[in-house]
């Protein structure tokens, strides 16, 4: 060797140090003895004949821990190998994804039967119709009380209800929507996935029962007439149910009496009352109940008194004050009434209009 060596574990305390360097080769500690390689049989045991002075004894398996470790990493790297397959094969099938329907819209104008009645003062319109205890404005959409169903919760109702009550809202109160300037406020609150259909509508109005703009809400033609007073009055109802595990449906019912007068008159001018039933059929999966929108399935309109000549498909022209039109069917229609008209253009029924 070339020179004296140091114990494994270094030079125990008291051992000889400094300047009897020549004690260091002579000198072992426990731990030097416990690593030899070689040992030393005992005199008993070096009695048997031809045994060897020493023995070799096995060396010290200082990598069982290393490979306890990676057996360790090798299990799991199989385990999350086969928690990933798994995941990509396994043998459920994927909820297929529902795609909503194309809103199916009737739109029935209903003609008056004799001359449109009128008068400067709206508040003495209001108090000579059906409409006299109608409340004001959305204070006319009351919600009920909700229930929770099987599968969704009391907020999750109330949120469905509260979106459909902010649909009638906007498409039907909204002062901009009613005079044909705005769309959006009642655009943003559909499914995105019918957004196709809404804008077709608009685009290219079509009396096919699919791209009516006043499918989707309700506008008057402002070169005709404007609101003679914007306290609209309301009456109607709202209801849900529950119709799979992943749908709700909201129905609402409602009558909407609006004051007009011809279109740059002063408040002097005769005012009339137009009347405008909607019936509306939506419906919610539970993307639509947490983005706040909604998928509107069914639109049904009533709305007089209108000329049954006139198109109503894009804008609603109202007959106004002192003005007349032929009946468009052989009986009058209510819209304050329940019950839905079949024609595609009915007759406006005299109790209906103010009686002044």
């Amino acid at each position: 060797m070339d020179g004296p060596g140091e114990p494994p574990e270094g030079t125990s305390e008291g051992a000889p140090g400094g300047g009897e360097e020549e004690y260091r080769s002579v000198v072992f500690d426990e731990s030097f003895v416990r690593a030899a390689r070689l040992q030393e049989f005992s005199a008993r045991e070096r009695i048997g004949d031809h045994t060897p002075a020493v023995r070799r004894r096995p060396p010290v398996r200082r990598g069982l821990l290393s490979r306890q470790a990676l057996v360790l990493i090798v299990l799991i790297t199989v385990a999350f190998g086969t928690a990933i397959y798994m995941g990509v094969r396994h043998p459920y099938q994927t909820p297929v994804a529902k795609h909503p329907e194309p809103l199916r819209m009737t739109v029935i104008p209903l003609a008056p039967q004799s001359r449109v009645p009128g008068t400067a003062d709206v508040d003495a319109l209001y108090a000579h119709s059906p409409a006299d205890q109608f409340r004001t404005g959305a204070e006319g959409i009351t919600l009920p009380a909700s229930r929770r169903t099987a599968h969704f919760s009391d907020s999750q109702v109330v949120t469905a209800l509260t979106t459909a009550k902010d649909y009638l809202v906007e498409s039907s109160l909204d002062p901009d929507v009613l005079t044909g300037g705005a769309d959006r406020p009642v655009r943003i609150l559909l499914d995105p996935q019918q957004l196709d259909q809404f804008d077709q509508s608009f685009q290219h109005p079509t009396a096919d029962g699919r791209h009516a703009p006043t499918g989707w809400l309700v506008r008057f033609d402002p070169a005709r007439s404007e609101l003679a007073d914007a306290r609209i009055r309301v009456q109607g109802t709202l209801t849900a149910a529950e119709t799979d595990s992943d749908t709700l449906e909201v129905s609402s019912d409602h009558t909407f009496v609006y004051a007009l007068r011809p279109t740059g008159t002063d408040e002097k001018a005769e005012a009339s009352l137009f009347t405008v039933r909607r019936e509306l059929h939506f419906r919610f999966d539970r993307d639509d109940l947490r983005m706040h929108q909604t998928e509107l399935v069914v639109s049904y309109l009533q709305a007089g008194p209108l000329a049954c000549a006139e198109d109503a498909t894009n804008r609603l022209r109202p007959l106004l004050a002192g003005e007349t039109a032929r009946a468009g069917g052989p009986a009058g229609t209510d819209p304050f009434a329940t019950g839905s008209a079949t024609a595609l253009c009915g007759s406006l029924a005299a109790s209906a209009q103010p009686r002044l």
